[in-house]
């Protein structure tokens, strides 16, 4: 009869690990799928800028051909983005790509007949848009994995992550030469 209560107590217990581990799973589960949606976002957005890419290039190759070496590294960057793999290289790849792009909008600068350019205008517009949605959806992106890097780090659900198989994920970031210098003066 004294065992009766300690097995009621032992199941009890059990029932409410399995439910917790149940709710923390779940939990990394949503955290884990909010990342991968997120990425989705950035990589449309990515690929929207690879494809606005070649357009640009070969419409400043009618106004201004002799600027070979700048459109190249524009095509060299953009290559160089397509095979990125996981979002810090990505990230690394992009900012060349996004850098080299900005290099041929000041080549534009030199160019009255190529800035006037209705579907230069047009091109450039649909950068910028992209590059602000991209911006957008990259601090989106970085707050997901931020949640979820918690959620798999942090005891006790990192007891949960680890017993399935839950792995980090990495920011996409920046590289360090495109992130602007503040200068204070005073």
């Amino acid at each position: 009869m004294g065992a009766e209560p300690v097995l009621v107590v032992a199941a009890i217990l059990a029932l409410g690990v399995v439910t917790w581990m149940g709710v923390a799973y779940n939990g990394l589960v949503r955290r884990r799928n909010r990342v991968d949606s997120t990425w989705s976002d950035v990589d449309v957005l990515l690929r929207r800028r690879h494809d606005l890419v070649p357009n640009l290039v070969t419409t400043v190759q009618g106004y201004a051909g002799h600027e070979a070496a700048v459109l190249g590294a524009v095509a060299d960057a953009r290559s160089a983005a397509i095979a990125a793999s996981g979002p810090a290289a990505q990230g690394r790849a992009e900012s060349t790509l996004a850098s080299d792009v900005r290099s041929v909008f000041a080549v534009a600068e030199a160019y009255p007949e190529l800035k006037a350019s209705a579907a230069f205008v047009e091109l450039q517009d649909q950068l910028t848009a992209t590059e602000d949605g991209l911006e957008h959806a990259r601090q989106f992106y970085n707050d997901a994995v931020y949640g979820y890097l918690n959620a798999v780090q942090k005891v006790p659900t990192s007891l949960v992550a680890s017993l399935f198989g839950f792995r980090p994920r990495e920011f996409f970031q920046a590289a360090a030469a495109d992130r602007p210098t503040i200068a204070v003066r005073l």
